[in-house]
């Protein structure tokens, strides 16, 4: 496991407090893939270490997106408080406006596991360290915007 996977997936105790906070669908799920995408984008980075100035640059972004973590759980322990998931679905009467939650968070997601491709890319020297800071942007404006509709 990377540097976050062991500190969220390997004690039993932690995992039974993200049962109680995260239940076990669709909001445990989304916070799930984005440590996943943090794991990731942590390991594409630790590849770099050996292009200093690549990997200097990286750095802060990694910090960035890393710093989004405690607002991705508190956004979806409110949300799994608000309609509570056991499955793949947001619950059917949770409304448009946590299907779209939802959405930003998928879409988080999504940006944080493109950015972890970019950093990829960045250390080979086939990519640059804008386009990574462009996907670590769209990863907060994902997160922000799931927070801003999660807002009553």
């Amino acid at each position: 496991m990377g540097l976050f996977g062991a500190a969220f997936f390997g004690s039993g105790r932690r995992a039974r407090r993200d049962d109680a906070e995260l239940g076990k669908g669709v909001w445990r799920r989304a916070h799930d893939r984005f440590v996943r995408g943090l794991d990731r984008f942590h390991q594409m980075l630790e590849g770099a270490a050996d292009v200093t100035e690549v990997y200097e640059a990286l750095v802060p972004l990694a910090d960035g997106v890393a710093g989004l973590l405690p607002e991705v759980r508190r956004i979806c322990a409110a949300a799994q408080e608000l309609a509570p998931s056991v499955d793949a679905d947001v619950p059917a009467g949770a409304g448009a406006g946590l299907r779209d939650v939802h959405r930003e968070l998928s879409r988080a997601g999504n940006s944080l596991a493109t950015a972890a491709g970019a950093v990829a890319m960045a250390r080979m020297g086939d990519g640059d360290v804008a386009a990574v800071a462009r996907h670590c942007d769209s990863v907060r404006r994902h997160v922000e915007e799931a927070a801003r509709l999660l807002a009553p």
